[in-house]
């Protein structure tokens, strides 16, 4: 395939733009394979799909895409970090704002605001969850002293009403929300406050392997849309490993290999560990996710 010059001027939509990119180079030629590999998970009958993500993103407009693909039927389940679940509640009742990479950090924090690259969240969103979750633990742990993160995710659902809430969405089409991490965030630590004094109370973080485990085994074929590393990223691959690996990957990430770690590691170094099937469709495209994912999916 020869290298093409682009003609903006021939591009009539954003799935032109995707589809030419297949002939620029370098990661516009990754991000257009990545929108054939999705293209070909999401029209795959038979085959579970798994959305994977960080907090971070959350806390980003890209919220707004986890909940529409959610609720355009292209996610069978999300996999995520305990803090997705703090932003997402956080945001249905009060935005974050836009800053600056070089905000003045030592003001913020005299004025009881935290950056997040550039986006400010203040203190009071915090204090705001503390009032919204501590009822919700005490209805869920009622019921049962015992509960998996995804049950106790599926009971703070309620809190969001907003379509453009992820948690919103997933509890509207019943979609399973699980977090391996879950006590790694703000509502981690609400749940200790409130096991101060409710001791006999347990989150079961093992609750939702036999779940998981038997949804990747009877799948006939399981694809993941993977943005970002961490325990989010290594959950979907290592739930997949026990079926011999997923049939369709997509990795979204800005992690660099060089130091061995997960987060960096690329799709075929999944295939060593069996995460990844030998032969299947899979592509990594080095690129913040906050400008890879919506040109990836309005592509579609």
């Amino acid at each position: 395939m020869d290298v093409k010059d682009l003609n903006l001027s021939k591009t009539a939509s954003v799935s032109d733009l995707i589809k030419s990119y297949s002939t620029i180079g370098f990661q516009a030629t990754e991000l257009a394979q990545a929108r054939g590999v999705l293209e070909r998970m999401y029209s795959d009958k038979v085959c579970f799909k798994f959305l994977a993500f960080t907090a971070n993103m959350v806390a980003s407009g890209l919220r707004g895409v986890f909940a529409q693909l959610i609720a355009d039927g292209k996610v069978d389940a999300v996999i995520t970090t305990g803090g997705s679940i703090d932003h997402d509640i956080i945001k249905c009742f009060n935005p974050y704002q836009i800053g600056s990479f070089h905000e003045d950090d030592v003001k913020l924090h005299q004025k009881g605001v935290n950056r997040l690259g550039n986006l400010l969240v203040s203190n009071d969103h915090y204090v705001l969850l503390e009032e919204k979750v501590q009822p919700v633990f005490k209805k869920a742990f009622e019921k049962n002293e015992r509960v998996s993160p995804k049950e106790l995710i599926r009971e703070l659902s309620v809190l969001c009403t907003k379509e453009d809430s992820f948690l919103y969405q997933a509890r509207k089409h019943d979609i399973p929300v699980f977090s391996p991490a879950l006590i790694d965030s703000a509502i981690g630590l609400q749940l200790h406050f409130f096991k101060q004094d409710h001791a006999k109370i347990a989150l079961d973080e093992t609750g939702d392997m036999r779940e998981l485990a038997t949804t990747v085994l009877s799948a006939k074929k399981t694809g993941a849309l993977i943005l970002g590393g961490g325990v989010s990223k290594h959950f979907t691959l290592g739930l997949n490993l026990v079926r011999g690996g997923l049939d369709y990957s997509v990795y979204v990430s800005t992690a660099q290999e060089f130091d061995g770690s997960l987060s960096g590691a690329r799709p075929k170094e999944a295939k060593s560990w069996g995460k990844i099937k030998e032969k299947s469709n899979a592509v990594l495209v080095n690129a913040d996710a906050s400008i890879a994912l919506p040109l990836l999916i309005a592509g579609l």
